[in-house]
């Protein structure tokens, strides 16, 4: 009789038993390879793959690896996405690999995250799982590499839900004219307010433009 009561409460507890629904907790370092995947051909935006990565935890560092051909546009841009552009004259990969070989001394970082097609980075990735890190890797195909899939902790395939929405971004401009339009024009009516403020306290007369009009007003 114990027995079978100790088989029904398990059986409630199974039933119970939810799937949090909270984020994970890793603490993550994502490294980018930008000229194996920053491609026009994949088109991606890297606010969703950084959207994608909040379901695993916290992107502590975020770099972007490119080639002394990248243009400044390409470097201000990732910077402005709140990534750090590494630059270097030599081989990407090469530099790549090491400093995710020495972030595996890192303990601020449990999970590094690797966005590449490239089996170059299996060494440091297979050194990285020896001292516990978990391994993310990013890919896309064609040409998506079969061992750095099969080592890795986590594997995410970009498809069309990961490229930029052109039309979308577009809008994101204007709305962000728009409202830098706003402000200027709000800035300058508060600018008009204290200026006549400052000549009323004067007790002299002042003018004030508006819609291409003056107006004379006298305190």
């Amino acid at each position: 009789m114990c027995d079978n009561m100790w088989e029904k409460l398990s059986n409630l507890k199974k039933f119970y038993v939810k799937k949090s629904s909270k984020r994970g907790n890793n603490r993550m370092a994502l490294l980018v390879d930008g000229p194996n995947m920053l491609r026009k051909e994949f088109n991606i935006d890297l606010d969703k793959i950084r959207e994608v990565l909040d379901e695993f935890g916290t992107i502590v560092i975020g770099r972007v690896y490119l080639n002394q051909y990248a243009s400044d546009k390409l470097i201000e841009a990732i910077a402005n996405q709140g990534f750090e552009p590494r630059i270097s004259a030599g081989d990407v990969d090469v530099e790549m690999a090491v400093e995710g070989t020495e972030l595996i001394f890192n303990n601020n970082i449990d999970t590094i995250v690797y966005m590449t097609r490239d089996a170059d980075f299996l060494p440091a990735i297979r050194k990285a799982k020896e001292h516990g890190k978990k391994i993310i890797v990013i890919g896309a195909e064609p040409g998506f590499s079969t061992a750095i899939q099969n080592i890795a902790d986590h594997v995410i395939k970009i498809e069309e839900d990961f490229e930029l929405d052109r039309e979308k971004l577009e809008q994101k401009k204007k709305d962000k004219k728009n409202l830098g339009d706003k402000k200027e024009k709000m800035e300058k009516e508060m600018e008009d307010k204290i200026d006549i403020e400052n000549e009323m306290e004067k007790g002299e007369d002042y003018t004030k433009q508006k819609d291409g009009k003056k107006r004379t007003i006298k305190s």
